[in-house]
């Protein structure tokens, strides 16, 4: 039995990945990265840094992305809690261009989101508390960080009033965004 299952969004390139659950009395053991195993599938399988999130319900982080030559692929997954995850495609030449895609991502599920170079990416936390982990394959690099405004694309988010940082409430749309991607 295969250690993951790979799930094609309707955005290319962008996959939900299942690890296989490993659970009996103790609890549960779940291998989230195997190298060879991404690389098998013709995915990204080095990542320069990790982070962890934690946010409140109602906390809305996003949409961020870095910028060539900086840009990045990530792995994200929430490890306690529940959040919608959502991706917006901003790939001039892409036939998704400037769609979303939302999942829910939860620590019941055990699901990611395989998100590659040039999709702009958010999340908003549905439980009480969340913790995010995201993998990414680059170093962040502050003069390449960039992002679109969480309300400035065609997506019905589960409240219209979310808590932002400063930063967040002050990205620029997607129809004013040049995009490098």
């Amino acid at each position: 039995m295969s250690l993951y299952t790979l799930q094609q969004t309707p955005i290319e390139g962008c996959y939900e990945i299942k690890p296989r659950v490993f659970q009996d009395n103790r609890g549960k053991f779940i291998k989230i990265f195997h190298e060879g195993l991404f690389k098998e599938n013709n995915l990204v399988g080095h990542f320069e840094e990790e982070y962890i999130s934690e946010s409140e319900k109602g906390v809305l982080r996003g949409l961020h992305f870095q910028t060539p030559p900086y840009a990045h692929v990530k792995v994200v997954s929430c490890i306690y809690g529940k959040i919608l995850d959502v991706v917006v495609d901003i790939r001039k030449d892409s036939s998704t261009y400037g769609q979303a895609y939302s999942i829910e991502l939860s620590s019941e599920k055990n699901n990611m989101l395989y998100v590659p170079e040039g999709l702009a990416h958010g999340f908003y936390v549905l439980s009480d508390k969340a913790l995010f982990l995201s993998m990414n394959s680059k170093k962040y690099a502050p003069d390449y960080d960039s992002g679109i405004r969480w309300d400035s694309f065609d997506f019905d988010w589960p409240d219209k009033d979310p808590i932002l940082s400063e930063k967040d409430k002050n990205l620029p749309e997607l129809k004013n965004y040049k995009s490098p991607f």
